[in-house]
């Protein structure tokens, strides 16, 4: 069998590695890419829901809720609930590349004495 044969049966198969590199390089990056974000959107839940405890311990729940939802990812559900003598802020969201994924945050503060 002469080498010319043999390159004859593998027309075209450098061209579907290639293809098939490029799609796992592709998913890859995809999956990168929904790990930062859903990353970033814990960061922002977290700061959110510290933001709101620290407000409504202060006494101002609607500015807490108004600001929670400035920080928060866009469709974030925030929760304020009073247990005693402090004030817990929950913050849930659903990143848009996983969403699968329940981010959830919590923060506790001390309600301070009003007046």
């Amino acid at each position: 069998m002469t080498g010319r044969a043999r390159l004859g049966r593998d027309t075209g198969a450098s061209t579907v590695e290639a293809a098939f590199a490029l799609a796992a390089l592709v998913s890859v990056l995809v999956l990168c890419l929904a790990g930062i974000s859903a990353v970033s959107a814990q960061v922002r839940c977290i700061d959110a829901a510290r933001e709101a405890a620290r407000l409504a311990a202060r006494g101002d729940a609607p500015a807490a809720t108004a600001l929670a939802r400035q920080i928060a990812p866009a469709g974030a559900t925030i929760r304020l609930r009073t247990e005693g003598d402090v004030v817990v802020a929950m913050v849930t969201a659903r990143p848009v590349l996983l969403p699968g994924l329940a981010i959830n945050a919590k923060a506790i503060s001390v309600a301070e004495p009003v007046g």
